[in-house]
């Protein structure tokens, strides 16, 4: 297995619903901001000093990621707990031409089993030709140093 991001997201008093607990759409939006930040604006290790930061910084300007998709599996009840952050891990599970899939762990604390495991794929995308990107050998090279399996998500009734 290649490299993995680890990030830690607060916890909010929204994110919690009548239930107690923390609302489905409130985790994906944890997914959703741990993504951004290791695409976008992480620290990586393997950036020069003065690059852009984040897995996407030799992605030209201009092309831009889009999700495609998002499967979640939901293993534990996630109960807020003021002041102690979410603790997300991330990493490549496939690279195609033009797309890609990230794995996610979301832990409710540092030393709790994944209370989810989710995948999204993300397709490259240039606006200004109106089309997919082909991911670009350098691009291809930074995502292979994250990739790993892909996150094991339970089998959907039917398939």
């Amino acid at each position: 297995m290649g490299e993995v991001f680890e990030c830690e997201i607060q916890a909010r008093l929204r994110d919690v619903n009548l239930g107690g607990h923390v609302d489905n759409v409130e985790a994906l939006r944890v997914l959703d901001e741990a993504r951004l930040l290791f695409f976008r604006h992480a620290p990586l290790a393997g950036g020069a000093a003065g690059d852009r930061p984040g897995l996407f910084r030799e992605v030209p300007s201009g092309i831009v990621e889009l999700v495609g998709s998002q499967r979640i599996d939901y293993h534990a009840e996630m109960r807020f707990v003021a002041f102690q952050p979410f603790v997300v891990r991330m990493w490549v599970g496939h690279v195609g031409r033009s797309s890609m899939s990230v794995s996610y762990e979301l832990r409710v604390a540092p030393d709790q089993p994944p209370a989810i495991v989710a995948e999204s794929s993300v397709v490259f995308w240039d606006p200004a030709a109106g089309s997919s990107w082909a991911i670009s050998d350098e691009v291809r090279a930074t995502l292979a140093s994250y990739t790993g399996a892909p996150v094991a998500l339970r089998e959907r009734p039917g398939h």
